[in-house]
């Protein structure tokens, strides 16, 4: 029993000390990888003219992409109110059959 005890508190304690260590902060003692050489840097920056260049030429939407927009009407019809009828209503007999 005793070790019964001593297992589950070890659990207990070990199940609480990972979440904390989930939110130590990530350290790296490495140096960053090497940096880019100045061919490369001028490489990204041609690539990322030329990127820019390409998203200028294509056309704005301006049309609508609602694939069911020429199904649905542009207004919505308005409900019509229910028609009150105005049926005669059966006199009631003095004596009762229920």
């Amino acid at each position: 029993m005793k070790k019964l005890i001593v297992t589950m508190t070890v659990a207990l304690l070990a199940g609480w000390a990972m979440p904390a260590q989930a939110q130590m902060p990530n350290i790296n003692l490495l140096a960053d990888g090497p940096s880019k050489t100045p061919e490369e840097k001028e490489a990204d920056a041609a690539r990322e003219k030329a990127y820019k260049e390409t998203i200028r030429k294509i056309p704005d939407a301006k049309t609508s992409s609602d694939p069911w927009g020429n199904v649905r009407a542009v207004e919505q019809p308005k409900a019509t109110p229910p028609v009150k009828t105005t049926a005669a209503k059966k006199p009631k007999s003095g004596a009762s059959t229920n």
